[in-house]
């Protein structure tokens, strides 16, 4: 399927896109015709990438940018001009220990760049999508914004907002033309995934993350790479808004999108004991949003 894709006349950004996940995903949206903004704090990671894009015969160009800093999101978001394509990727570990041993403002650095970062970029991107009526947002979350995990909470509770950060801007921007997705690249031999090995932290507090990769359960990041692929393509914009992971059948879930839309699959929701009564306020905010937008 992939190989059938166009991106051709495409604008897509990628942040964090100067090395591992980041990086295949910018060399494979080139490789199908997109021009790539590539974002990312270090100038020579860039470098390397669009260098990269370029012997492939694709197009890029670098733009050294802090997504967490509004300031330089927009100066660089004013340069790319409209965009038809945001990926959401930088992102940072934040500290591996616990609670009681972290320094708060550490802990919080985490949602900074986690969280903060992609709202200043979709902040950026979508007046122009919806003067269009059209574009797409992706969001790279985590398995690990769906569970509890100790010692790992900055990271976990990020990219549990961001998940449902992006279930908000999906259901805000349905009726623009515009889709939002959050994904689970699953667990990917990177910088950020060394620092979790090796780590002195790392080794004392989260040691079950060894056994992912000694039992050949990580992913390569080119799988992260085909999925946002997939979902740029167009071809899923009727699950706007799910959290989707590399180990699902994409195809299968667009075939039974209504009962996905139905009972609320793919999608953080709190369950209770006994029947399941549907949330009124959840209901009446979809019907409003949809009214307002149309």
């Amino acid at each position: 399927m992939g190989r059938m894709v166009t991106l051709k006349d495409q604008i897509a950004v990628v942040t964090g896109g100067g090395r591992g996940i980041g990086r295949a995903i910018a060399e494979t949206l080139a490789q199908h015709g997109a021009s790539v903004a590539v974002l990312a704090r270090s100038a020579n990671e860039l470098e390397e990438t669009v260098a990269l894009i370029h012997a492939a015969g694709g197009r890029a160009q670098a733009y050294p940018c802090d997504v967490a800093d509004s300031d330089s999101v927009k100066r660089v978001f004013d340069q790319i001009g409209p965009v038809d394509l945001l990926v959401n990727n930088a992102g940072i570990i934040g500290p591996l220990r616990p609670i009681s041993e972290t320094e708060a403002e550490d802990w919080w650095r985490t949602m900074e760049v986690n969280l903060k970062g992609p709202l200043l970029t979709t902040d950026a991107v979508i007046p122009g999508m919806i003067a269009r009526r059209r574009g797409r947002i992706v969001n790279v979350s985590s398995g690990g914004g769906t569970f509890p995990t100790p010692n790992f909470s900055s990271y976990g509770v990020s990219k549990t907002a961001l998940i449902r950060f992006t279930e908000c801007v999906a259901l805000e921007l349905k009726s623009f033309g515009i889709a939002a997705f959050s994904i689970s690249p699953g667990t990917v031999r990177t910088a950020m995934s060394e620092t979790s090995l090796n780590s002195e932290d790392g080794k004392k507090y989260i040691p079950w993350y060894q056994r992912i990769f000694d039992e050949g359960l990580n992913l390569p990041p080119e799988r992260a790479a085909q999925l946002v692929l997939a979902l740029a393509s167009g071809k899923a914009d009727v699950l706007s808004g799910r959290f989707i992971g590399p180990a699902d059948d994409l195809d299968a879930m667009i075939a039974a999108a209504d009962e996905i839309e139905q009972n609320n699959l793919y999608s953080l929701r709190l369950r209770k004991l006994g029947v399941e009564v549907p949330n009124p306020i959840l209901k009446a905010a979809e019907k409003g949003t949809t009214a307002a937008g149309s």
